[in-house]
């Protein structure tokens, strides 16, 4: 099986091609597409990225996507810096991939074949694996134009890159079939597990606050810069895949877990944000949101419309309160960062940030303070006696504000979350 080598002696050349496509109503602004798609191919290990390119399409080409003048262009590029990948930042089907590979003699993938395979060298726990296998198997068996030797690896990489060639049709369906009914197999017992641990959580009386933003947006750095912790933070596209969750204490003496997400991405595959369900999970559970946005990037604005759009698909409810950090300020010049202050100061749900300098940090936490404070709600309820396990949970939760024993039962003033209250209600 061929692999990376993340080593300076052997990198595998590669090229990046973003098409223009003229015909497409809802196609990106170019520059930053192909900036984001070159981020992307550096988060590979083992590539060294050699050029990067926007490829104008008036009208897609069944066969080969790119016409035959630009393919001639393309192929001259190609030779002239000993290029041996081509990633190409949209989707391209199985005849044209097969058919450019064929004019170009070079390995290609489009951009679910990339992002595919950087999860499958970030992922670190059982089920992130799990996923991005399944995900994977999913995206290849409608293309069959690899062995399937990857299923076998050692390592991170799926092994789209390199393979050995060609092989029969049927036996690579059969093969793929087999593994994806053996890896459901496995991520079913891994998600009992992992929903055992998520109930276990639910019973600490803690409020959940969740880091969601564009990736490479700042979030793990933030994380870790509240919790001490040692996550991954890089300044590379999907640094982090894997749910992170640490309990932390506030300022104002307020305790709640802090949980990383996967970075969203523009023009995610949907089995990609299937596959990462597992991370976004704790999203759809938490009592605040922080969205954390890179305020230095020219394309923020495109970046939180893709943030907000993927976390209503994702069927977050809109009663969970959400505040927008605008990270990254120590980026901007002076005058930038003193404008944008006085923007986010009109504006309740937002403040400005930098979690490299720790500018804004302690009125971060004051607000997330107050949020969480203030979404609880006070309550007065009455249990009878044999409500024995009703009582046990809201005193396990710490909700109990004082208690009354009546000649039927208890009377209970409750100070507690939306949230709790939802569980309790589940009882």
């Amino acid at each position: 099986m061929a692999e990376f080598h993340d080593t300076a002696e052997q990198p595998t050349r590669a090229l990046v091609l973003h098409p223009d496509i003229q015909t497409d109503p809802e196609r990106r602004e170019a520059g930053p597409a192909l900036e984001e798609a070159m981020a992307l191919a550096l988060a590979l290990p083992g590539l060294e990225v050699v050029a990067g390119e926007v490829v104008n399409v008036r009208q897609p080409q069944p066969g080969t996507l790119f016409g035959t003048g630009k393919m001639d262009e393309i192929k001259a590029l190609i030779d002239g810096h000993d290029i041996a990948l081509v990633l190409v930042d949209g989707p391209v089907t199985p005849v044209q991939q097969r058919n450019l590979e064929e004019a170009w003699k070079v390995k290609l993938l489009d951009r679910t074949g990339l992002i595919l395979e950087i999860f499958a060298d970030r992922a670190a726990t059982r089920e992130g694996v799990l996923q991005v296998e399944l995900a994977a198997l999913s995206y290849q068996r409608t293309r069959l134009v690899r062995a399937w030797t990857h299923l076998e690896r050692q390592r991170g990489g799926l092994g789209f890159v390199g393979g050995p060639g060609e092989t029969q049709i049927e036996a690579d369906r059969r093969a793929i079939d087999e593994a994806m009914t053996r890896i459901r197999r496995q991520l079913s017992k891994v998600t009992k597990t992992r929903a055992l641990h998520r109930a276990s959580r639910a019973k600490v009386p803690f409020p959940v606050v969740a880091l969601v933003g564009y990736t490479n947006a700042g979030k793990s750095t933030l994380f870790n810069r509240l919790t001490g912790a040692d996550v991954m933070a890089k300044d590379m596209l999907f640094a982090t895949l894997d749910p992170t969750m640490r309990a932390i204490e506030l300022a104002g003496g307020v305790k709640v877990i802090l949980s990383d997400t996967v970075g969203f991405i523009s023009s995610l595959p949907t089995e990609l944000v299937a596959a990462f369900r597992a991370t976004l999970e704790e999203v759809l559970e938490a009592d605040l949101i922080l969205h954390v946005r890179d305020i230095a990037s020219p394309a923020t604005e495109e970046q939180a419309s893709d943030v907000a759009r993927i976390l209503a698909s994702l069927g977050v409810r809109e009663d969970v309160p959400q505040l927008e950090l605008w990270n990254k300020s120590d980026l901007l010049e002076p005058e930038q960062a003193e404008a944008l202050r006085n923007q986010a100061s009109r504006r309740d749900e937002v403040l400005v940030i930098s979690a490299v300098s720790g500018a804004g940090l302690d009125e971060l936490q004051e607000a997330v303070t107050a949020e969480l404070e203030g979404a609880r709600i006070t309550e007065r309820l009455k249990l009878a006696f044999s409500d024995g396990r009703q009582r046990a949970w809201l005193h396990e939760h710490d909700v109990v504000e004082s208690e009354v024993q009546t000649e039927k039962g208890w009377t209970l003033d409750l100070r507690w979350s939306p949230r709790q209250k939802a569980e309790f209600d589940r009882l």
